[in-house]
């Protein structure tokens, strides 16, 4: 299997906003049938980055988990992201790799991955992209050892789970 590399470099400020998840790999903590999933990221007053993951559950209730992420080394295209209470966080072992693999100049697509192979996202800062971007990311993802069978192209239907859903939920 191939070694998963992420980029060279990000620039962590041009990274952060909303981002729209196009296509993923399953994941236990992410119903295989969410719709409109996004991903907002800003610096908390820590300086460490605010994950604020939102979607549409298989029930069409909105739901979103808030973590923290925080880059490993100096490229910042590496990061471990946490999405225990912030209580909690302390505890060693808790928190997962989120390393961005490929990214367009613009910041408008990106692949991002973990080492184990077990994790993939493509996201991008509208809620579609070409077919033929997606392709030319999810072929790299193939080039750096990725299953791809059991993708989930994520749907979108125009609606965002907003602050005001989620407090009257």
């Amino acid at each position: 299997m191939s070694d998963v590399k992420a980029i060279s470099s990000l620039d962590l400020n041009r990274y952060l906003g909303r981002w729209y998840e196009i296509a993923r790999l399953p994941i236990k903590y992410e119903d295989e049938h969410a719709s409109d999933v996004t991903a907002n990221y800003s610096i908390n007053p820590n300086g460490k980055v605010r994950v604020d993951n939102r979607c549409f559950d298989e029930h069409d209730k909105p739901t979103n988990a808030v973590g923290e992420a925080d880059p490993v080394d100096g490229t910042k295209a590496k990061l471990k992201v946490s999405f225990l209470p912030a209580a909690l966080r302390w505890i060693p072992f808790t928190d997962g790799d989120y390393w961005v693999l490929k990214i367009d100049p613009d910041y408008q697509t990106a692949l991002v991955g973990t080492p184990d192979h077990k994790f993939l996202w493509v996201l991008a800062r509208e809620s579609s992209i070409s077919e033929s971007s997606l392709d030319d990311y999810l072929a790299e993802a193939r080039r750096q050892g990725f299953d791809l069978q059991a993708l989930i192209r994520t749907p979108h239907t125009g609606r965002e789970v907003s602050d005001t859903m989620l407090e009257s939920g």
